[in-house]
C-alpha cells in the first residue's frame, strides 16, 4: 500500500474536518455529549444519511468517540474524544471568523445567525 502524501499539512486538517458538516457537529459537541436525535435537531438541514456518515468518518478519525448504553430501546451518544478536543481552539478560531465575517457582510450579525446555543456567547 502506497503512504499518503500531503503538499501542505493543512490537507490532513481538512481531511479529517473538512465538508459542510464536520465542524458544525463538532462545535455542538463541544457542549458536550449528544444523541443523534439532538444533533439532527440542532443542524435540521442535514439529511439523516449524511449525519450517520459524518459521524462514523468523524469516530473513524478517532476525534469523537460512540457510547454505546446497553439498555431497551438502544441508547448511544457521542462525545470528543480526548485527541476531539485537541480540535476545540481551532473551531473556536473558525467562529470568530465567522462572526467577523457575518459582520462584515450583513452588519447585523442577530439578523443572520440562528437561536442557538452556540450563539449564546455572542450575546
Amino acid at each position: 500500500m502506497k503512504q499518503k502524501k500531503y503538499n501542505i499539512s493543512v490537507e490532513a486538517t481538512l481531511e479529517v474536518i473538512g465538508g459542510k458538516w464536520k465542524c458544525v457537529i463538532l462545535c455542538h459537541l463541544t457542549h458536550g455529549k449528544k444523541r443523534t436525535s439532538e444533533l439532527k435537531r440542532l443542524m435540521p438541514d442535514i439529511t439523516q444519511k449524511m449525519l450517520t456518515q459524518q459521524l462514523r468518518e468523524l469516530e473513524s478519525d478517532g476525534v469523537i468517540n460512540r457510547i454505546v448504553y446497553n439498555q431497551v430501546p438502544p441508547k448511544v451518544e457521542y462525545e470528543l474524544s480526548e485527541y476531539g478536543t485537541s480540535l476545540e481552539s481551532i473551531l473556536s478560531a473558525l467562529c470568530s471568523w465567522g462572526e467577523e465575517h457575518i459582520t462584515k457582510v450583513y452588519g447585523d450579525k442577530f439578523s443572520v445567525l440562528e437561536d442557538s446555543i452556540l450563539n449564546e456567547s455572542l450575546k
